[in-house]
């Protein structure tokens, strides 16, 4: 079947005295039927060329539901007079929310559960998410946000515990996370909506049983490069509105027990300083990178901030990168890192002790905690061959028990893997992580067919985690498995990610390419049997690769990309653009402009021969437009070399996230690590792909 190609329409674009020549330009637009049907046979060409990879993709796939425990449990957390839990049977697309009223949590086997929210009953045929779910505080009122487009609109429902009836409560236009929370008697939500940008931006305050159109305006937000987020206290008796960039940010603050009450400032925003409030013994907690590029952790009368009151909790230690604060009547948790992984500490008494653990690879972090008033904090940990553990801490002592261990289906014999890091030399003599996972035998026959996976951006971190569906079905095909820490992330330190934005934004696409060059010479693998993988921002580091580096690789799998970097961070008007300037840059600055132009994946399209591409999206995709990948897709067609596969999914009925069931979810992810691994040499078990 021959590859659609797009009618090239030209079209210029000019600033700073430069001009571009954008000949895809008209896909922006999904009403003109042209689009959908240019997506709609890109999507043909798709399914015909995935045709002769079935046989793989069909045993991946059940290779990965084979994986699936027949049923899994969260450990149930404690709240005030019930323990809440979300369990998963196998043959299910999505969770049931539940709860049992018990005292203790030796009790809880013979109580009765109550089903709070059946997101299988809720789904139909379409597209479902749910998030945010939050019982007021007398544990009798569900809140929760649902969505059914892929976009970041959510429709905020309450639901009655006690009678299980939808109450009539129905707010549309809520942003999907950090953007709900209860008065303290149950009678007031607090929400954020979002304009026509879908960028978070006013606070509202609605009264239970009255009409949304009676709702309260508290707070607008008219700087277009911020947004909103609310929170409750862990103490349960202060709500936090917070207004970031990702350099700044400004915290509002109300006492839960008087929703009609005033929000007071508590600092007002100052460039590139950060910080977040938490609630202690009377006083507030201040997590800020005041100074320190790390955070350090102050107390401050509950009062508008006063920088010489800050009171320092303990020394900065510049090898140490707070993230984030949880407090307990008798003690604090804190997350960070050190050492480039993440890291749990417990201060009580005024010592400070960081929790150790065994293997050298891991990620550890606080689970869910409804109780302020416990000695019980549920924490987990998990590495690259360690299932996910649930652990209860007491925060005073620092002793833990293990209470949950994730199920594995089929056999696990953790000894016949290796998990390890390994360290790559960046241009700049940077030394950038590499962690890899494999079966002890892959490396046998020499050099291995390996996925190299990559973000780098937001300073979002790829940690080591327990994917069993994913990543057991690849090492036991002899795959090695490994993740690209570049600059761009935080993993180590704050520095590490300043050094991989804005003007510094090539270091994350170098550091990416000398990792793959570390594994080719350190004969973990070869060209030609070496894959690249990455999402969103990750998805701009493959296109980034594949114009600067893509010799070193076989095959590129990039998901819903951001690879026309420079148009849409010209256009203010395109959900999110305004928020992404402290990241990428202001192209209305000539020197943002031509530095991202330098990169930009679609920009800097060449006629030579690239890797077999793979390139998914989401019509309805809010972060990314679909148009990104498909412009990008048809410019490759019309100016590579070479007879490389290069195929286009657009899902027309999804947004950034792809489906939304867990079964529809892994057949996606078969698909594409089948053309990875068909492209890197791995056949079927069974049988050969034609």
């Amino acid at each position: 079947m021959e590859a659609p190609k797009a009618k090239a329409i030209p079209k210029v674009l000019e600033i700073h005295g430069d001009r571009r020549i954008d000949p895809y330009y008209w896909l922006r637009d999904r009403e003109n039927p042209n689009v959908i049907q240019y997506l709609e046979d890109e999507n043909t060409y798709y399914r015909w060329y995935m045709e002769r990879l079935k046989p793989l993709t069909d045993e991946l796939y059940e290779d990965m539901v084979a994986r699936i425990p027949d049923a899994e449990e969260r450990v149930p957390v404690q709240g005030n007079q019930y323990y809440y839990y979300t369990r998963m049977e196998k043959s299910l697309q999505y969770p049931i929310h539940a709860r049992k009223r018990a005292t203790s949590r030796d009790a809880l086997a013979d109580a009765e559960e109550e089903i709070l929210l059946d997101l299988n009953a809720l789904a139909g045929d379409g597209y479902l998410s749910v998030t945010v779910l939050a019982t007021s505080p007398d544990e009798k009122r569900l809140a929760y946000l649902e969505n059914r487009d892929g976009t970041d609109r959510y429709t905020l429902f309450v639901k009655d515990l006690e009678t299980g009836e939808m109450l009539p409560d129905r707010i549309d236009n809520v942003f999907i996370e950090g953007s709900m929370a209860w008065s303290a008697d149950g009678q007031y939500l607090f929400y954020i909506t979002v304009d026509e940008a879908q960028r978070p931006y006013r606070l509202y305050r609605h009264q239970l049983g009255r009409p949304a159109e009676e709702d309260v305006l508290l707070y607008e937000e008219g700087d277009e490069t911020c947004i909103l987020t609310l929170a409750k206290s862990q103490s349960g008796r202060y709500l936090f509105l917070t207004s970031s960039t990702k350099t700044s940010t400004e915290v509002r603050y109300l006492p839960a027990d008087q929703p009609l009450g005033t929000w007071t400032l508590f600092r007002p925003r100052q460039a590139n300083v950060e910080y977040e409030l938490e609630h202690w013994e009377g006083e507030f907690l201040v997590l800020t990178n005041l100074q320190r590029p790390n955070f350090s952790l102050f107390r401050h009368p509950i009062a508008p901030c006063e920088d010489h009151r800050l009171a320092e909790l303990f020394p900065y230690d510049p090898a140490r990168y707070l993230t984030g604060v949880h407090p307990f009547r008798e003690a604090l948790v804190i997350e960070g890192r050190e050492g480039g992984l993440t890291q749990i500490w417990t201060y009580a008494g005024g010592r400070l002790e960081r929790l150790a653990w065994d293997e050298p690879l891991y990620t550890v972090s606080v689970s869910n905690n409804r109780r302020y008033d416990t000695r019980e904090v549920l924490i987990q940990y998990e590495s690259f061959l360690t299932p996910r553990t649930t652990y209860a801490l007491d925060p005073v002592t620092g002793t833990r028990k293990e209470l949950h261990r994730q199920p594995v289906n089929g056999p696990f014999d953790p000894s016949a893997y290796v998990q390890e890091r390994l360290w790559a030399k960046a241009g700049d003599g940077t030394d950038v992580p590499i962690s890899l996972v494999y079966r002890k035998d892959a490396r046998n026959g020499g050099p291995a067919p390996c996925i190299l996976y990559g973000y780098g951006s937001y300073g979002h971190n790829l940690d080591p985690m327990f994917m069993p569906t994913l990543l057991l079905p690849l090492l036991d095909r002899g795959v090695i498995y490994a993740f690209a820490h570049v600059r761009g992330g935080s993993e180590m330190g704050r520095q590490w990610y300043e050094n991989g934005k804005m003007l510094a934004k090539k270091n994350t696409f170098t550091d990416f390419i000398a990792c793959a060059d570390a594994l080719i010479r350190e004969g973990y693998t070869a060209p030609e049997k070496l894959a690249a993988d990455g999402r969103s921002a990750g998805g701009l580091l493959m296109g980034a690769v594949a114009n600067m580096g893509g010799d070193r690789f076989a095959a590129i799998s990039a998901g819903v990309p951001f690879v026309d970097v420079v148009t849409t961070m010209l256009d203010p008007t395109i959900p999110l653009t305004t928020l992404e300037w402290d990241e990428w840059g202001d192209p209305r600055d000539e020197t943002y402009y031509f530095y991202m132009k330098s990169y930009s994946p679609y920009d800097n399209v060449e006629p030579k021969r690239y890797p077999h591409l793979i390139v998914t999206t989401g019509l309805n995709d809010p972060r990314v437009a679909y148009w990104e990948p498909a412009k990008w897709v048809a410019k490759l067609r019309a100016t590579k070399t070479g007879q490389e596969a290069l195929v286009l999914k657009t899902h027309m009925g999804a947004g950034h996230f792809g489906s939304s069931g867990r079964l529809e979810h892994l057949r996606e992810s078969a698909e594409i690590h089948a053309f990875l691994l068909y492209h890197i040499g791995v056949s079927p078990k069974n049988a050969s792909a034609s």
